[in-house]
C-alpha cells in the first residue's frame, strides 16, 4: 500500500485529505507543517509528498526544496495542494521541485485521480 505523507497546517483540511486517500487505499501519515514533515521524513520514505504551501515555521515551497536535497526524495513526486493559483507561485513551485499543483478547495476524485498518475 503506498504511503502519502499529507502537510497543512488546517486540522480540518488534513482530515479531509486523510479521508479521501485512506478511502482510496493510501496509507497517509499526516504533518501539521514543513518542520514536521521534514522531521518525519528523516525516519520514513514515503511514495507521495502532499504539500500546502502557506504554513508556519516552514512552507510548502521550502519543505520541497529541502526534500528535494536529501537522497530519498530526488525522485518522489511532491504534489502542492494549496489556495495559491497564480502563475508566478505555479512557477516557483516548479523551481523548487514540485511535481504538481493543485487549487483547494479540492474535488476529491480528481485528487485521487492525479495522485495515481504520479504514483507508481
Amino acid at each position: 500500500m503506498p504511503v502519502i505523507l499529507t502537510v497543512d497546517d488546517s486540522p480540518s483540511m488534513r482530515r479531509m485529505v486523510s479521508f479521501t486517500l485512506t478511502g482510496a487505499g493510501y496509507e497517509v501519515v499526516e504533518a501539521v507543517d514543513g518542520v514536521d514533515a521534514f522531521e518525519k521524513a528523516q525516519t520514513r520514505s514515503f511514495d507521495l509528498v502532499l504539500t500546502d504551501q502557506n504554513m508556519p515555521r516552514l512552507d510548502g515551497l521550502g519543505l520541497t526544496r529541502k526534500l528535494r536535497e536529501h537522497p530519498n526524495f530526488k525522485t518522489t513526486p511532491i504534489l502542492m495542494l494549496t489556495t495559491e493559483s497564480s502563475d508566478l507561485m505555479k512557477q516557483a513551485g516548479r523551481s523548487a521541485g514540485a511535481t504538481g499543483w493543485l487549487v483547494k478547495p479540492f474535488d476529491p476524485v480528481k485528487l485521487i485521480e492525479v495522485i495515481k498518475k504520479v504514483v507508481k
